[in-house]
């Protein structure tokens, strides 16, 4: 009876651990699939990718649209680490042919992030498939924005294979970029997270004219078949590819608006150099237990501050025995996530006077932090009193405006 008992439990496992890995939605290219690639027939195709662009099998889109009969790929365009993801972080992407297929890789992250003419020339509608992370500062976004730029300027056709928001379709925060802090990690005058897919997005930048001179493109949206706003990705049974070398894992999108901001001054180790990106606030003056208690004392809703020492293998810190807190997200639901890192500094300057983030932090790269956060208003008003009160309102002063706006073009529930 007990074997028996043992057999059955065991089977339920299986069976739970089966249904956790199906797959449950299908992306933008599986629907193209479906439908035949009817939208790309007679057209000559550019495809803006990278490794993410996969489908369900795990198969490149770049290897599907090449080998499918009726259609004719004819160019490859390249975002920040290359369409098959071989340049590191920063470094430019230089214009070269596609070992694979042979077929010719303009750049997008290099000489010019935005499609020239020249490039364009040989095709009739560019497509974009890149698993985004849902942070208006990774930079996919704006390669899509300013390519769909370029082709309401040169007169093509813009197709968006949809993917879903990592971090769902709920969550929005942070302030809309203001004019001086428009740049490559904030394109767009959108909140830090924004909620919306990338297909949806680029509905928004189309619809309400927020693309240069207020251009519109010829803009097409091929749907997910699945995907809920409330979902985030490893509910999605979907397979996770790096969307750049610090993202590897589907929960790496829910961290990277964590700590993001405050890793732009490289004052503190956040984790890149270590085994936890994004997870993690250290430096050799910390006292972890100290500072996981002062963290832990504010109640966060669904966060705990677990106190931790490591040695990171590079970047910030690399070589040092540093000291800090690992944040644990047990309720993503009720986590506010760009709020930590703001309350990481407030806790640091209460502990270490010394050590206050903008009296320690180098100055020159205070303009990407300003950058990243889309305001100078963030910096000035924090640096003040180094508390996260005197900031919150400005920083969440647009979130619902935001959310009403942009219920207009949400394509799923």
């Amino acid at each position: 009876m007990k074997k028996i008992i043992i057999l059955s439990l065991l089977c339920l496992l299986c069976v739970s651990v089966a249904q956790a890995q199906k797959i449950r939605i299908k992306t933008g290219i599986e629907v193209l699939k479906e439908q035949n690639f009817k939208c790309l027939e007679g057209k000559r195709v550019g495809l803006i990718t990278n490794p993410t662009g996969v489908d369900n099998q795990m198969k490149s889109t770049i290897d599907i649209l090449h080998e499918a009969p009726n259609v004719n790929l004819v160019a490859l365009y390249g975002p920040e680490h290359g369409v098959r993801g071989d340049v590191h972080a920063g470094d430019h992407v230089t214009d070269i042919k596609d070992a694979s297929t042979g077929l010719p890789v303009y750049s997008l992250y290099g000489k010019t992030r935005k499609a020239t003419p020249d490039m364009l020339k040989d095709i009739d509608v560019l497509v974009y498939d890149i698993q985004d992370i849902g942070c208006r500062s990774f930079t996919y976004i704006s390669t899509m924005g300013l390519a769909m730029e370029a082709a309401a300027e040169n007169g093509k056709e813009f197709i968006v294979l949809d993917r879903p928001n990592p971090v769902g379709g709920l969550k929005i925060e942070g302030n809309l970029v203001e004019d001086d802090c428009i740049s490559f990690v904030s394109q767009f005058k959108i909140p830090y997270l924004y909620g919306l897919t990338c297909g949806e997005l680029a509905l928004m930048l189309n619809g309400e004219k927020m693309l240069k001179d207020g251009e519109q493109c010829n803009l097409q949206i091929v749907k997910m078949k699945g995907w809920k706003r409330k979902m985030d990705y490893t509910q999605t049974g979907l397979q996770w590819v790096p969307s750049s070398p610090h993202i590897p894992h589907p929960h790496s999108a829910f961290f990277y608006p964590v700590s993001g901001i405050l890793g732009e001054l490289g004052y503190m180790s956040i984790g890149v150099g270590y085994t936890i990106p994004f997870q993690m606030f250290a430096a050799e003056w910390v006292e972890a237990e100290k500072l996981a208690r002062n963290l832990n004392s504010l109640k966060v809703p669904g966060v705990i501050f677990r106190p931790m020492y490591l040695k990171p293998f590079y970047s910030v810190g690399k070589g040092e025995l540093l000291q800090g807190v690992q944040v644990h997200i047990m309720d993503f639901g009720k986590a506010p996530l760009s709020d930590l890192q703001f309350l990481v500094m407030q806790e640091v300057a209460a502990l270490y006077p010394d050590c206050a983030v903008f009296g320690h932090a180098d100055k020159g790269r205070f303009n990407m932090f300003d950058k990243v956060s889309g305001s100078r208003q963030i910096r000035e008003r924090f640096s003040k009193r180094n508390r996260w009160e005197d900031i919150r309102d400005y920083w969440y002063k647009d979130a619902e405006d935001f959310r009403k706006l942009s219920k207009k073009y949400y394509l799923y529930k």
